[in-house]
């Protein structure tokens, strides 16, 4: 694997070997010393246009447990906000030299830019561009509906037969774009619900079905039901008359709650508008994922370095070398 772009070229056997690995990855994160020797000597940037805590600090903590040396980049109080374009800042990376890049830019197609550009070698990992894809984001979903499905006997499984329900500000949603084309690439049923002027334009290529009515949705009994943040920040207009009619018409409440099946999860990829798109009471009951989530993140992008940057050529068990560190 060269770069991990977007979810919607990525192959089903790609998608399921990132997956597998970050199931290793995830054994080694329960050992009293969680970290491993397999990037020492590399140099991972994290490259960030714009703010985000949870996604860089989670690419952080991943390339670090991979012992990866960590450049963190923020484009506030750099050459960037004086001006200074992708490609200056790519080269800069280049002579310094970085052997992956991950880069979060308010521009869809940012990332591919660097990686095809060739202003730089590294791998690029894609944390974000624009309202365009996340595609860790839907693989750390992903990886989080498996391991709630299947359990310890995850490995190798697709998600053939799964429901997922994904609700909210789809139109903003990079999340959304990877997780429709990821969930479909594995094999799930994917539902997106949202208010009409939250839908984009055309969605008519998408694999997913719409629906506008929550409750409806909540009535096919999905197994995993996504609810997303209102990007406030992004909008421009008037999607919806107030946050209360918002709220209770597809917001995620009590009553809805209680309507979901019995084996149902509640996810949200953070951070969370409690009271607007989920109830404080659907954030922490026991159906909900969010911080297993978060912990998911840490191991499935663990998995992305390692693949980007060890994997295709030491064709070893990313664990290797561990045991004399990491003593159980």
């Amino acid at each position: 694997m060269r770069h991990l772009l977007d979810t919607k070229t990525l192959s089903r056997g790609d998608a399921l070997r990132i997956l597998d690995v970050a199931e290793d990855m995830a054994d080694t994160q329960l050992r009293e010393v969680k970290k491993l020797p397999t990037l020492r000597g590399r140099t991972v940037v994290n490259l960030f246009f714009e703010d985000s805590t949870r996604t860089r600090i989670s690419f952080e903590a991943a390339a670090k447990r991979l012992s990866a040396d960590v450049i963190n980049f923020s484009a506030k109080g750099s050459s960037v906000s004086k001006g200074e374009s992708l490609q200056d800042t790519a080269q800069t990376l280049q002579a310094m030299g970085a052997d992956a890049v991950v880069i979060r830019h308010g521009a869809s197609g940012a990332p591919r830019t660097l990686a095809t550009s060739g202003w730089i070698t590294a791998g690029v990992v894609n944390a974000g561009d624009g309202t365009h894809e996340h595609p860790t984001q839907a693989l750390l979903d992903a990886f989080t509906i498996r391991k709630r499905r299947f359990g310890a006997d995850s490995r190798g499984r697709d998600l053939s037969g799964v429901r997922v329900t994904i609700v909210g500000d789809i139109l903003h949603s990079r999340v959304a774009r990877s997780n429709v084309w990821l969930l479909d690439t594995l094999g799930a049923d994917v539902t997106l619900v949202a208010p009409p002027t939250l839908i984009p334009q055309d969605v008519s290529a998408w694999p997913a079905r719409i629906v506008y009515d929550l409750d409806e949705a909540i009535a096919g009994e999905p197994d995993a039901l996504m609810m997303l943040r209102i990007q406030a920040e992004r909008m421009n207009a008037a999607y919806f008359p107030t946050e209360r009619e918002y709220s209770r018409r597809w917001g995620l409440d009590a009553r809805r709650l209680e309507a979901l099946g019995a084996d149902s999860i509640v996810m949200h990829p953070g951070p969370m508008n409690r009271g607007l798109e989920i109830s404080a009471e659907a954030a922490d009951s026991p159906r909900s994922t969010v911080l297993e989530q978060v912990a998911n993140g840490v191991s499935v992008r663990m998995a992305a370095l390692y693949l980007l940057l060890a994997g295709a050529e030491s064709g070893h068990d990313p664990r290797a070398g561990a045991e004399k560190e990491n003593p159980r």
